[in-house]
């Protein structure tokens, strides 16, 4: 299986080299000419995982035919705002019947829709039927440096869901199947508004039973609404759902918990914004996922109470205030 992998930041790359170091020979395409360059000419990414020397079947390529025209399985690693154009390009060049994995953790914001919606919706056949969703608990950088590592690969197709398991398992990342594509996806995205919110209370001071407090309540909100959107209540206790959000709102490499620090420090959205060259994917998450449970009917305060930070400006600290003052109630009340 002849593979190509569309977005070359951190964890594309990270991708793209554990292919190359199972001797696979794969194309990396990369949206920066220079970072195409600089994996060509030096066997390093200029942009992203900067001082990690990648595998040599790595052949980079800032032009999207030459990436996927002989491909034979197409693995998407874009930020999730411009999954929707990138892919609308690949096909342009890939036949509609390639099989696609999606690395890609987020919402669209227009249409409020998953990656394998937008997937289902750009090519004529279902999108169920040789799609798969990689999900879980993985900073690239610690995978880039072979730390034993999970994730959950979900696919309708069992056998195609073990087929990619087979083609990314390796001695250091270790992968499981699943078949709820729905509930992989929404855990990898949501978690990421969880973990903007544990590190606004880190900035804010406050400490590990707050953090603790957040985690879990934060992940009967992810449930409920997964739920609702049809994904199964046990994924989002496994690696896709809690496992992904423990890493995310308590490490250090989380670009999300960052922000969130960030945040409860006093900085602005916009402040943080200009003074990176990523911004983390929950932002637009949060937005989205707000959107969805109006949308759903579906009652996530830790959601409601970040969305006013991010986007009406109330001050971190008042917002936990409101969240502590709410009526009290069962713990598995919905």
């Amino acid at each position: 299986m002849k593979p190509a992998v569309i977005g070359a930041g951190n964890w594309g790359t990270a991708l793209a080299n554990l292919l190359g170091e199972k001797g696979i020979d794969v194309r990396l395409w990369a949206y920066e000419k220079e970072v195409a360059d600089g994996i060509n000419r030096n066997g390093e990414n200029p942009l992203f995982l900067k001082g990690k020397k990648l595998s040599s079947k790595i052949s980079a390529t800032a032009d999207i035919k030459k990436a996927v025209e002989e491909a034979e399985v197409l693995i998407m690693a874009t930020p999730s705002h411009v999954y929707r154009r990138v892919l609308e390009e690949v096909l342009k060049y890939a036949p509609e019947s390639t099989p696609l994995v999606s690395a890609t953790k987020g919402i669209e914001n227009e249409t409020l829709m998953l990656m394998s919606q937008i997937t289902d919706s750009l090519v004529r056949h279902s999108a169920d039927n040789r799609f798969a969703a990689l999900s879980g608990p993985t900073f690239a950088k610690e995978v880039a440096e072979h730390q034993p590592s999970a994730a959950v690969i979900a696919s309708k197709d069992k056998k195609f869901a073990e087929e990619i398991r087979d083609l990314f398992s390796t001695y250091y990342l270790r992968l499981y199947t699943n078949e709820d594509i729905i509930g992989v996806q929404l855990g990898g995205a949501l978690k990421n508004i969880i973990a903007i919110a544990c590190g606004a209370a880190e900035g804010l001071g406050l400490g590990l039973n707050t953090r603790a407090a957040l985690i879990t309540r934060g992940n009967a909100e992810m449930t409920r609404l997964a739920v609702k959107m049809g994904a199964d209540t046990k994924t989002l206790s496994g690696l896709a759902g809690m496992g992904d959000l423990i890493l995310t709102a308590t490490g250090s490499l989380s670009r999300n918990r960052t922000l969130g620090v960030r945040l409860g420090q006093g900085e602005k959205l916009a402040d943080i914004t200009a003074s990176v060259n990523t911004i983390a994917e929950g932002v637009k998450t949060t937005s989205a996922a707000y959107e969805l449970a109006k949308k759903t009917e579906t009652d996530m305060p830790i959601l409601n109470a970040l969305y006013k930070i991010l986007y009406e400006n109330k001050p971190a600290g008042e917002a936990v205030k409101e969240l502590m003052s709410r009526s009290l109630k069962d713990e598995f009340w919905g």
